[in-house]
């Protein structure tokens, strides 16, 4: 692709200065000397449950599986023996009910992220808990105007999540647009990673890569390593993406084609905005529409920065432990060949976007996300040590307003029916990206300028030593919820807050 424009740089994220250093793929085979993975096989979409008269119904069963990645086995968990799980086709209005059972050793739940749906009781309610060998009964009721885009789904049990996602508990959701777009297809990418042994079961997570945030060796693509994909020239394809990593960011590009972002996590952007690469940050979805132009490319997720820890360890012990690396990662290939397809009608512009700089703001707020150091022996969080028995051993600490996650606090009480401003600031060296749920944030301030055009997403990136100035509609669904880290091994170790309106 092109060079970059600053503009382009800051497609998705409140910052295009701190996402990742993209891990490589592929460790897996050439340090345990296996064979090499095989990739080239045609991308598969996942299985796609559809409503029917504005209720879709489904079993959704969490339990290690068997599956094939690049023609080698690999043991794995997964929503109904499937990676990803099924995508979950819907309309603003329907009903979503799920019967959720465990077959995990390990307690679980379901969060349905970004949809903007109750958080109280069987609804998208993160402090659920489903025991091993247990079940629960979901309902997620849609709004009529519930925006339509590409949502996922995945496990929110505090303490298990990053553990879980990584082990390929996700799928995807979407939330049909009343208005058809003209494309020829639309595929589903949910990107993943996961590291995996010689034996091709899950590998351990040290401490170390806890602390940072995991990033698996592998990048798959709908559970495929590097697959194809095929179209002819002058096509349009909507590509549905969805980053489920738990820590990794992606730099998205796709040399040689035309495209065009069409939506960031809600809704859809009034006009289609070229690009030529974008950030999204772990949790975010983007929707892109991509018109095939002659010959093969590849998309490719490339390094970025979202810092480390070496700042606050003074440069010592960090090592490999630092995430990621500078080189690229193939995703997929796309080959575009054949005769011209018939050329489709132009995509029509969108509705404005509701910008919320209008409506009075009724308080504000200051929350900071905080990495720190404490002396201690014990515990379950990522702890630092010398080489000695007898040396200080340093535990980590991830707050939110210098406080830990705790379910029986409430940390932030507001009134449903109104608008607040939150500013998100990042005293930390990492950057963390933050999602609130169920309720959507227009980005106003990104730390480096005011954004003249609103910009809605429900997982915004706060870089390292910087802030981001949000707006919040907090217009209905009274209950008490989460806002957190989407680096989930920070989530999981204590930066985690929650909220409650009345």
């Amino acid at each position: 692709m092109s060079s970059l424009t600053r503009r382009q740089l800051l497609v998705l994220g409140a910052t295009g200065a701190g996402a990742i250093v993209v891990g490589g793929a592929g460790l897996w085979w050439t340090t345990t000397g296996g064979p090499r993975l095989t990739g080239g096989a045609d991308l598969i979409q996942p299985e796609t449950l559809v409503s029917r008269d504005g209720v879709l119904e489904l079993d959704l069963i969490a339990a290690p599986a068997r599956i094939e990645v690049g023609g080698r086995e690999a043991f794995v968990q997964a929503f109904n023996d499937s990676l990803p799980g099924p995508t979950l086709h819907v309309a603003p209005g329907d009903t979503i009910g799920v019967a959720m059972h465990n077959q995990l050793r390990t307690p679980t739940n379901l969060h349905v992220h970004g949809l903007h749906v109750s958080s109280e009781g069987n609804g998208d309610n993160p402090f659920v808990s489903i025991d091993p060998d247990e079940s629960f009964d979901y309902e997620f009721a849609l709004p009529a105007d519930h925006p339509p885009g590409t949502y996922w789904y995945h496990p929110h049990r505090h303490g298990h999540v990053a553990e879980q996602v990584g082990a390929g508990l996700y799928g995807a959701i979407i939330v049909e647009d009343p208005e058809p777009v003209a494309v020829t297809r639309e595929r589903v990418m949910v990107i993943s990673d996961l590291t995996l042994d010689a034996s091709g079961n899950l590998a351990e997570v040290n401490q170390m890569q806890q602390m940072v945030g995991r990033e698996g060796e592998l990048v798959l693509v709908n559970g495929q390593f590097r697959p194809q994909i095929t179209a002819a020239p002058g096509e349009r394809e909507r590509w549905r993406i969805v980053n489920a990593c738990p820590s990794r960011y992606l730099r998205l590009q796709l040399a040689g084609q035309q495209v065009r972002l069409f939506s960031r996590d809600l809704g859809r952007l009034p006009t289609p905005e070229e690009v030529t690469e974008v950030i999204i940050a772990p949790g975010n979805r983007i929707e892109l529409l991509v018109e095939a132009t002659e010959g093969s490319s590849a998309l490719v997720a490339a390094p970025v920065d979202r810092g480390g820890m070496g700042a606050m360890m003074g440069g010592a012990m960090m090592g490999d432990n630092e995430p990621g690396n500078d080189e690229p990662i193939r995703l997929l290939t796309l080959e575009v060949s054949g005769a011209p397809a018939t050329r489709l009608a132009p995509v029509s512009r969108g509705p404005a976007l509701r910008d919320l700089r209008k409506e009075p703001v009724v308080a504000t707020r200051t929350v900071d996300f905080a990495m720190g150091m404490a002396g201690g022996m014990g515990g379950d969080r990522p702890m630092m040590g010398g080489g000695g028995r007898d040396e200080a051993t340093t535990m980590m600490t991830f707050t939110i307003n210098g406080q830990e996650f705790d379910p029986d606090r409430t940390d932030i009480s507001v009134a449903t029916g109104t608008v607040e401003q939150w500013t998100l600031t990042n005293s930390s060296p990492m950057d963390h990206p933050v999602h609130l749920h169920v309720w959507p944030m227009q980005i106003i301030d990104d730390g480096d300028r005011e954004l003249s055009e609103p910009r809605w997403q429900d997982v915004v990136n706060v870089p390292a030593f910087g802030n981001v100035k949000v707006l919040i509609a907090f217009d209905d669904f009274p209950g008490r919820t989460v806002y957190h880290c989407h680096i989930l091994d920070h989530e999981d170790q204590g930066m985690m807050g929650t909220v409650e309106a009345r």
